[in-house]
């Protein structure tokens, strides 16, 4: 058995990624960037600044591209309020894993406001060592550089951990960091990643699963 357990956020705790699709879908529209909501989920993943930087350029200012990532998030966090909820069997999961002894954390690309949004709704940061987001690395998934943070936090290395991920993205980031990892397939197919060699599990959701069978 691993001896930690590191997990994204969204797609990987709520189910919550279609939110975020057709928000960006929204935001991107009116400047004036049509994407059909595929081209959304394909192009469009990291963290906020470096996306606007990434499509556009130099057309805004630093200033000018947190406030989009900022007005983007607020109506983000507007529409999924009435909704928000873990992914199925993931609170059972949490309970087990704590009463095991396993330490855990979050390592997310998600910012602040969004992380705090769901830990303080759903009760959740008794569960967790470390919660890591946006804002403690100078790099975005795929570099491993989150996943680390939330490794050394619970005083472990990533090779000695097991990240729950649901992105291609995040499953390159956890394969960078050495670790292995279980794709929980809310936002993509398990074929999207037949090239991976270090998933250890495919899982639709939480309901069942226990703390056994993930050794390296």
């Amino acid at each position: 058995m691993k001896k930690g357990i590191i997990f994204d956020m969204d797609g990987t705790m709520v189910d919550n990624m279609m939110v975020h699709h057709r928000a960006w879908q929204r935001k991107l529209a009116e400047l004036g960037l049509d994407l059909s909501i595929d081209e959304v989920k394909e192009n469009i993943h990291g963290i906020n600044e470096e996306i606007l930087e990434r499509i556009f350029g130099d057309r805004f200012t630093v200033e000018e591209r947190r406030r989009i990532s900022w007005e983007k998030e607020a109506a983000y966090r507007e529409i999924f309020l009435p909704e928000l909820r873990l992914v199925n069997g993931l609170q059972d999961f949490l309970e087990k894993a704590k009463a095991a002894g396993i330490p855990m954390a979050i390592g997310t690309a998600a910012p602040t406001e969004n992380v705090d949004f769901v830990m303080d709704n759903l009760n959740l940061r008794p569960y967790f060592t470390g919660v890591f987001d946006a804002k403690s690395v100078t790099k975005g998934k795929p570099d491993p550089e989150i996943f680390h943070v939330a490794a050394a936090a619970m005083g472990l290395t990533t090779a000695e951990c097991l990240i729950f991920e649901d992105s291609v993205t995040g499953a390159e980031a956890a394969r960078r960091a050495g670790a292995k990892a279980v794709i929980v397939t809310t936002t993509h197919s398990r074929e999207e990643f037949a090239h991976f060699n270090h998933i250890v599990r495919f899982v639709e959701d939480y309901e069942g699963l226990d703390l056994t069978g993930f050794n390296a």
